[in-house]
């Protein structure tokens, strides 16, 4: 690696070599070798702050125990926006904007044919171009346009037949150049837009004003950095291999005003970019990066007053965050920001440009450096880089064959699969579209079995049966486990629930079955029905009543509850002891629930 501390910038020891193999042997016979590997040079102090990447994916369970609660609360009424929750904001409005920067899925980097890397040894994918060898030349790598061309056109932007590149000045060590390329003056996308439904907020957390609509102002490519590792007190070492990887910056206008909606918007980006293809990984691998600068005015204020931001007028003086790495972080980040900055009014002080960071578990931001103005960059337009033009008919192309977005995903899961929407938004949200994945195989294996066509009534009967044992029963065993749907192929998956749908087993048996090959039972599911005796040896009528009876009899209190109180859920601890009491196989909870509900005395 390179490393680096506050006097000099040296090449540590290293096994392999920090270029690729192609170049090394000129490298090392270069005269300028001596002078590359022991620059003597000062280099500004970094006062960056380390961010642990955090896990979006919170354990299924409680997530599901979350969503409950939630939704409760939202239906006695209980539910409080941010502004109740904080008087100041009654008085003070928050404004968002949003920079997603994202690795696109490519092989090669962007001006130079060094292979793209994740996790890989470090410096050991990185071209003479790459570590700024004097002499070196930027050759773009054409292919690199065709997942950024996707990005922009599943959000809806208008395409420029011509782009070109520009160079951002700026000296800090991740930066051999001491400028980075970008396009700033002729991006190649422009004047897109994303819309956030209901599906796309968590249960109990929807803003009333949904749909809520938020321009794009463009998406630009640009070359990424190198990276740098830590190594207090005072050592930065310097990872080669990011460098000139292939990036693009999604710049949304400042149209956000809720620190959920601005967590909702990430989170939808990063969802469409996987969607078609475009990104390497979300926020919990490293491939995408968020920066939003955030805002507050005075309620009131007339579009005269206050500052403006691509075209957005009346604004206050705003700080950019770098470098949130999950999307909690987002949301934590831009509360903390707020809150400092009306703080800081309200006791008589000013807000300044600057950039500030975020570290997690944090209750404020913290200033890293003075916020430099377009001015300061000095951009350029890049004199070693032609202008990149696009055919027509490689956009139309291009259209005809994007993947299908996930707000149409979650149209044909709520109207052909029969699922809720907040089920579609679930399953579209998790595992990296793993589970979605799953859910769409076992759906229509089942079908196909049952001789039911997708124009059928029957089949989201069995798209809503499949959801909820892909979700709740299925999920609930992963806990904190990564998906993996080897532990339950999506064929054994269909014969549990095909036997349960057929009414040869219980619900209750089908649990045990999915648990028994969950832990990796070889037996088949058929031989664990016969050697378990689990076939459905349902009780008569007659026997259904006289258990129901009895437990009724057992538990008055819990009988005038229902009746007189409306305790409806009751009634479903009455099913379980009537399939706690009974043989295996027995009883069917849904004819037990219709029996119970038959017997119960009527309110009066």
């Amino acid at each position: 690696m390179l490393a680096s501390n506050t006097r000099n910038v040296f090449v540590a020891g290293s096994k392999r070599p920090y270029i690729c193999q192609s170049c090394l042997r000129r490298v090392r016979n270069s005269p300028l070798a001596p002078r590359y590997f022991a620059l003597n040079t000062s280099v500004r102090n970094l006062q960056t702050t380390s961010q642990q990447i955090a896990q979006d994916d919170t354990p299924f369970r409680k997530a599901l125990k979350d969503a409950a609660k939630q939704q409760k609360k939202a239906s006695k009424g209980a539910k409080k926006s941010l502004k109740a929750a904080d008087p100041r904001l009654e008085k003070w409005e928050l404004t968002v904007g949003i920079e997603i920067h994202a690795e696109l899925n490519t092989a090669r980097k962007l001006f130079s044919s060094a292979a793209t890397s994740l996790g890989e040894t470090p410096n050991t994918h990185a071209s003479l171009f790459d570590t700024a060898f004097p002499g070196s030349q930027p050759q773009f790598q054409r292919e690199t346009l065709l997942p950024a061309l996707r990005a922009a056109l599943a959000f809806d932007c208008s395409i420029q037949a011509r782009s070109s590149f520009d160079r951002k000045h700026y000296f800090y060590q991740d930066q051999p150049n001491g400028y980075q390329i970008t396009q700033y003056y002729e991006p190649f996308a422009k004047d897109g837009h994303l819309t956030l439904y209901a599906h796309d907020f968590p249960a109990g957390s929807v803003p009333e004003d949904v749909p809520i609509k938020i321009g794009i102002k463009q998406v630009q490519m640009e070359q990424d950095t190198a990276k740098t590792v830590q190594q207090p007190p005072s050592t930065h070492l310097l990872d080669f291999n990011r460098v000139s990887h292939p990036l693009i910056e999604i710049i949304t206008l400042p149209h956000v005003h809720d620190p959920l909606v601005a967590a909702a918007c990430v989170r939808k980006i990063q969802t469409i970019l996987k969607t078609v293809d475009a990104c390497t990984a979300g926020m919990e691998m490293g491939g995408l990066r968020a920066d939003v600068n955030v805002s507050v005015r005075e309620r009131g204020v007339t579009l005269e007053e206050g500052l403006s931001y691509s075209g957005v007028s009346g604004l206050g003086q705003r700080t950019e965050i770098k470098n949130l790495a999950s999307v909690k972080a987002v949301e934590d980040a831009i509360v903390a920001e707020r809150d400092r900055q009306i703080e800081l009014i309200e006791g008589g002080g000013a807000v300044e440009g600057e950039t500030r960071g975020w570290t997690v578990g944090s209750k404020t931001t913290k200033r890293l450096r003075g916020k430099e103005g377009e001015i300061d960059y000095r951009y350029m337009p890049d004199p070693d880089i032609a202008p990149v033009f696009i055919a027509r008919d490689l956009i139309d192309h291009l259209r005809t064959n994007l993947p299908t977005l996930p707000d149409r995903v979650v149209d044909v899961l709520v109207g052909r699969y029969g699922l809720s929407t907040k089920d579609a938004g679930t399953l579209l949200s998790f595992d990296n579209g793993d589970r979605l994945e799953y859910y769409f195989e076992v759906t229509n294996q089942l079908a196909r079995a049952r001789g039911v066509k997708p124009s059928n009534a029957a089949f989201s009967i069995i798209g809503k049966t499949v959801g909820n044992w892909v979700l709740m029963e299925l999920g609930s065993l992963y806990k904190d486990e990564q998906w993996a749907d080897s532990r339950v192929p999506p064929e054994v998956l269909v014969s549990i629930v095909g036997q349960l749908l057929a009414k040869r087993i219980t619900s209750r048996s089908a649990k045990k079955l999915l648990a028994a090959k969950f832990e990796g039972e070889e037996r088949n599911v058929e031989q664990l029905i016969d050697d378990h005796n689990m076939e459905l040896q349902p009780l008569s009528p007659a026997e259904y009543r006289d258990l129901a009876q009895s437990l009724l009899d057992e538990k008055p209190d819990m009988v005038r509850d229902i009746v007189e109180k409306g305790h409806e859920k009751k009634v479903k601890w009455f099913v379980g002891q009537m399939m706690a009491r009974s043989a295996e196989g027995t009883v069917e909870a849904d004819v037990a629930e219709q029996t119970l509900l038959e017997l119960l005395p009527k309110k009066a």
